[in-house]
């Protein structure tokens, strides 16, 4: 029968994070004014490291309270064998920009190991500038400008939202209510669906149906699209009748 390992706790972490910064030259000492870890080299400011046993809120908070008296903050949790992390993981993209962003450094630890790999350092504390993307920003921009109104709530979730694709296809919907059938010079010539040929010719969400070339009408998945996104139809449907009549 095996026996079950020890759980370990945060006092667990502190002889190999003393271990790894004395092999660096560091004087270190623990739970000096609330700080978990405390090193000094000759003159230079103070190191300080946070020992949890997992990565949370109340770590994050805590290296950033200690910001107020280093510029050297680390984070250091326990070292997890694949992916036996509970909750977030500091191997997490995510988790490290977090740190990096707010200018903290993060270290695992794992307490069993030779001295010399029982600290890994994943992130240095430094001042953190966000490299923008050029590309995303001209999407974000591009989205926002083409989307008429206002048809979705911030925060929802599991429901179909309404992009500016959605909202053309919609109008691509609502014109050939009015008329039954188009082609797509008279979609184009309404002015209001300048995408109106890939839109009906990719039909990425099955509304259309081609009737013959060039000429296209309503699928049932069409009709239906009228009552479930009712609340972002931006034509009025008497105006969408108005101009299929009139192409």
């Amino acid at each position: 029968m095996k026996r079950r390992k020890k759980a370990i706790c945060e006092a667990d972490l502190y002889p190999a994070v003393k271990a790894f910064l004395q092999g660096q030259g560091y004087e270190v000492k623990g739970e000096v004014r609330d700080c978990d870890v405390v090193a000094r080299r000759g003159e230079e400011p103070p190191v300080i490291v946070e020992l949890k046993l997992r990565f949370n809120l109340a770590l994050l908070l805590q290296g950033v309270e200690r910001l107020s008296l280093a510029d050297e903050v680390y984070l250091a949790v326990p070292r997890r064998a694949g992916s036996r992390y509970e909750g977030a993981s500091p191997e997490d993209r995510l988790v490290q920009k977090l740190c990096r962003m707010l200018g903290l450094g993060l270290m695992t630890v794992n307490p069993d190991a030779p001295p010399k790999c029982a600290v890994e350092v994943l992130l240095d504390p430094s001042p953190y500038r966000p490299r923008k993307s050029k590309p995303r920003i001209g999407l974000l921009l591009g989205e926002f400008q083409r989307r008429r109104g206002d048809p979705n709530r911030g925060g929802v979730r599991g429901v179909k939202l309404v992009t500016a694709y959605r909202q053309e296809a919609l109008r691509c919907v609502q014109l050939l209510e009015g008329a039954g059938e188009l082609s797509l010079k008279a979609l184009r010539a309404t002015g209001l669906v300048p995408n109106a040929a890939p839109i009906l010719q990719q039909d990425v969400y099955g509304w259309f149906e081609r009737r013959s070339r060039g000429i296209y009408g309503l699928s049932d998945a069409g009709r239906g699209a009228l009552k479930t996104f009712a609340h972002a139809l931006d034509l009025p449907l008497q105006e969408a009748g108005a101009m299929a009549a009139r192409e």
